[in-house]
């Protein structure tokens, strides 16, 4: 075949070789030999199927970590059944679990938010947790000539409040000593819920790493995963016995491409096919197209790296990148620092490639230097990378690869802009938001609109909160969050919202009460700069307090908002906002109450969150007024590039990056001091509420039974464009009218012991419940936004889980309809698991996302597309039909087959399996039964 064309990524990822013996996969312990030092890409006969081998280091989050370790304890279960040995069932390449999505905000601001009974329910009643224990102690002043203050100066040091505890973290820095102190109140508190309501599942993760080879847990408190790896796990080139070889990552999720920055080939496959990964098997993916994004000019000294990761997410989401890889190059791309170049690979999933790279070149070895690595080290490695050609010359780009298809973005065309109000890739510039945002109140309500009536849409609601009156309105900042994910990476952005918030508080700017802020920095690196640099007291100032390391707003660990803004926004049906440095903003996903969220760069979310609302114009309006009764704008207060620049050459420093390393290979006495058993099987806790053995095994048989057809299936959902993973399979607070809360009830626990969606991933009831629960679904059936649907066979209208019950009980198989990009958003393997759980044997869809897609193979589930140009609505489908299949025993990929309605309509659909690899998995009943049929 032609060699495809390609970049440095591409190269970086493959050696492609023509053999079709379907046999032969090369092991990076054996490449010696390889042009590229890089793992083997083998034709499987046919020209675009590939298998890859690679020396992985996978990456997990406790969202999906935890299901993929109790599958993992499931299948030595299955397998001890099947008469196998389930000592056999390990993890075949290293593994590192990284425990970043524990994290709730129930402490903010000193005070306490949501004191929820820590325990999850029967912990702290059974005497297994120890009470709160923090005391005030006091950092006497070292008597330094400099000092300005002590260390426990009225209101700007309370946020380097000077409390001690077990947990030990980065040191914060006294501002204006530069000692160090311990972490802030609230931190600890956090920190201290977070380690109690969790117990059961790190428990269960200290088993894992126990008892299964290759497993690292980095705990709770350390730092966001994407950071931490960047910070830590990363070596960009490997050496193992005297071979050299570039590093690579898997990871469950989506954003895993945020290492492409560094010049790491890595992406996010979700949870099934890593775990695949993890067992030694093969990843399989279509022939990728790679595309070029040059990057030329220079961007203006108001944007931020945020400004240019929107401005090339909207645009490579309208060219159409999904299934690609991207790759950039051009002048432009050196002007990046490599936390810039991080930031932008971040948001990959949000313009819909495989993953976005940035080749190795001079400015990643400097930053290499500067966070610690050996010059040796680096010498070595820029040897390696030149001789094999995979190193880019920022000084010749004559030499620039060829690509399938060259995008052309200007950074000297970005402006700083927010995404929103419910999806990344709508991006606003900062001049047009009130515009747009008045024009997203009078639209039909849609991906952008809110279909407010004119009457309304000037209406305000007053509210009192502690002892003062405030007015709220369409539009008005209820949450603003600087949160671990995007952006926490990189100091330009981080120290700029710490400047920005310097000067506000100086010119006498305040954020009112009610907003629910916060900092959640994606690792102690973050506080460690911001501290020294003296910017965190007034950031503090503005409620911007660190609450802990890890993703909380942005997966819905937020606070509840107070109950005054709560009656407020049901009284007077108003459009309220959430700002976050984040990178999901789908409608519902930080608070049920809160429809209109924007993503923005941090310096952003607090001049939002001073202005208290959207619906500004920043360059005619002010953010506030001074003591002296003078306007505020927004060009008063925003530091300049070379302020930001100072400051960052001054703090964030070697020394930070060492100790750091130090700090995560020691771990905390919280973690260190966990018990857990060691035993071969899981003990099982049948009252757990957290932790559960799944049912995905139950009726395993030794060899796979002949493909079954579907007959007579009814269509549970009938759903339309964009459903993401989100809708399927929400991450956020469980209603307390829910299936799941029905179901946590009955085992005696209350609403506020409920915890998270995300935070019960170990317990198949819980999420099986927990399945299209999202308030935001949209089912055609109903015809508004509810977790219900239609029972046909009785005409009632019942909560998704209870319909699919009595379909099971009936014996009736279970479809579901879809339009276009079905599955989009975060690789998450329990909107695959869900589905199964219910009864679901496939869905038929226009399109779908790529990672889901390969989620419903690797669980069992028929992946069906209409042909080119039809629908449900072209087809004249109502969904209250019967739907009848047959699969011939000989499948083969994108074959075309018949599906009878009882109706009497006969219409043909696509298979969407893509490879044979597939194929042989769906003939399984999915990944886990070949896998632990594999074991046994």
């Amino acid at each position: 075949m032609d060699a495809p064309s390609a970049g440095y990524g591409f190269e970086y990822l493959i050696e492609t070789l023509n053999d079709s013996s379907h046999k032969k996969f090369f092991n990076v312990s054996k490449l010696g030999g390889t042009k590229y030092g890089n793992v083997a890409l083998h034709l499987l006969g046919f020209d675009e199927f590939l298998i890859i081998k690679m020396h992985f280091l996978t990456l997990f989050f406790i969202f999906s970590g935890i299901p993929a370790m109790v599958d993992f304890a499931a299948m030595r279960e299955a397998v001890k059944t099947l008469g196998g040995d389930p000592k056999k069932v390990h993890p075949a390449c290293p593994t590192d679990l990284t425990v970043d999505h524990s994290l709730q905000i129930d402490f903010s601001k000193c005070t306490i938010q949501n004191a929820p009974n820590p325990g999850g329910g029967d912990l702290q009643k059974a005497g297994k947790l120890s009470p709160l224990k923090v005391q005030p102690k006091k950092l006497p002043c070292r008597g330094q000539t400099t000092c300005r203050g002590s260390c426990d100066a009225g209101e700007l040091g309370r946020n380097s409040g000077t409390f001690s505890s077990q947990i030990e973290n980065t040191p914060i820095l006294c501002p204006f000593h530069l000692q160090p102190v311990p972490e802030p109140e609230t931190v600890l508190k956090n920190q201290e819920v977070e380690f109690g309501r969790n117990r059961e599942r790190l428990q269960f993760f200290k088993w894992s790493s126990r008892v299964f080879k290759n497993v690292a847990v980095i705990p709770p408190g350390t730092g966001m995963a994407h950071q931490v790896n960047l910070e830590y796990l990363s070596r960009v080139v490997f050496e193992e016995e005297d071979l050299l070889f570039p590093d690579s990552v898997v990871g469950t999720d989506s954003h895993i491409t945020m290492v492409n920055g560094l010049g790491i080939l890595g992406w996010g496959v979700g949870g099934i096919e890593t775990e695949a990964v993890m067992l030694g098997l093969p990843v399989s993916l279509t022939l990728p197209e790679v595309v070029g994004c040059e990057l030329t000019g220079t961007s203006n000294a108001f944007v931020t790296s945020i400004d240019v990761v929107l401005g090339v997410t909207k645009h490579l989401r309208q060219v159409g990148v999904a299934g690609k890889f991207v790759e950039f190059f051009g002048n432009g791309v050196s002007q990046l620092s490599i936390v810039d170049r991080t930031t932008i690979a971040n948001m990959c999933p949000e313009y819909g490639a495989i993953l976005s790279f940035f080749p190795v070149d001079n400015v990643t070895l400097k930053h290499l230097e500067h966070t610690g690595f050996d010059k040796a080290k680096l010498e070595s490695m820029e040897t390696y990378l030149k001789a094999v050609k995979l190193f880019r010359n920022d000084e010749n780009s004559s030499g620039e690869p060829e690509y399938s298809q060259v995008i052309q973005i200007n950074l000297n065309s970005i402006v700083p802009s927010v995404s929103g109000p419910k999806r990344p890739q709508d991006r606003v510039a900062v001049t047009d938001m009130k515009s747009d945002f008045q024009a997203c109140l009078k639209e039909k309500v849609g991906f952008k609109g809110f279909q407010i009536a004119a009457e309304k849409q000037n209406d305000t609601v007053s509210i009192h909160y502690e002892g003062s009156e405030y007015k709220l309105s369409h539009g008005s900042v209820v949450i603003a969050a600087v949160i671990s994910c995007t952006n926490n990476c990189n100091p330009s952005v981080m120290l700029a919202a710490g400047l920005l918030a310097k000067k506000a508080v100086e010119a006498g700017l305040h954020v009112k009460p009610y907003i629910r802020t916060s900092l959640s920095p994606g690792s102690g690196m973050v506080t460690h700069y911001l501290s020294s640099s003296g910017v965190l007291p007034y950031l503090s100032k503005l409620g911007f307090e660190i609450v802990g390391y890890g993703c909380s707003t942005c997966v819905g660990n937020t606070a509840p908002l107070s109950e005054a803004v709560l009656n407020a926004v049901k009284q007077g049906d108003l459009v309220t906002c959430g700002v976050l440095s984040g990178n999901k903003n789908f409608e519902g996903r930080l608070c049920d109450c809160v429809r209109a969220n924007y993503l923005a760069s941090p310096p952003l979310v607090v001049a939002y969150a001073i202005a208290g609302t959207v619906n500004i114009d920043f360059q005619t309006e002010p953010l506030g007024t001074d003591p002296a009764g003078k306007n505020i704008y927004l060009h008063d207060i925003w530091p300049s590039r070379e302020e930001v620049h100072q400051v960052e050459e001054e703090y964030v420093i070697l020394s930070m990056f060492k100790t750091l390393k130090e700090k995560i290979e020691m771990g905390n006495k919280r973690w260190n001091s966990l018990e857990a058993p060691d035993s071969v099987l899981f003990p099982w806790d049948l009252k757990s509420t957290y932790i559960r053995c799944p049912s995905f095994f139950d009726k395993l048989t030794k060899e796979p039974i002949a493909l079954q057809p579907i007959e007579n299936a009814h269509v549970l959902l009938y759903l339309g464009d964009s459903v993401t993973t989100d809708h399927i399979s929400p991450a956020g607070s469980i209603a307390r009218n829910s299936a799941a809360a029905k179901y946590l009830t009955n085992r005696g626990l209350t609403p506020r012991e409920f915890n998270s969606y995300g935070a019960r991933r170990g317990n198949d009831a819980v999420m099986t419940r927990g399945t299209f629960a999202n308030i935001k679904l949209f089912n055609k059936f109903i015809g508004k936004p509810a977790p219900k649907t239609i029972h046909f066979p009785s005409g009632q209208m019942l909560d998704v889980f209870e319909a699919a019950e009595l379909y099971q009980k009936e014996g009736i198989p279970l479809i579901i309809l879809a339009g276009k990009k079905y599955g989009s958003g975060n690789s998450r393997d329990w909107a695959a698991k869900g589905p199964y759980l219910l009864g679901v044997k496939a869905v038929l869809a226009e399109s779908y996302e790529k990672i889901h897609k390969d989620h419903l193979i690797g669980i069992g589930i028929a992946p069906l597309q209409f042909l080119p140009g039809e629908n449900a609505d072209f087809l004249g489908l109502s969904g209250r039909e019967t739907f009848s299949l047959t699969f011939p025993q000989e499948l083969s990929p994108g074959i075309t087959l018949n599906i009878q309605t009882s109706t009497g309509k006969v219409f043909s659909v696509i298979a969407s399996f893509e490879n044979d690899v597939e194929i042989t998995l769906y003939k399984h009943g999915g990944l886990l039964n070949f896998v632990a049929r594999k074991f046994s």
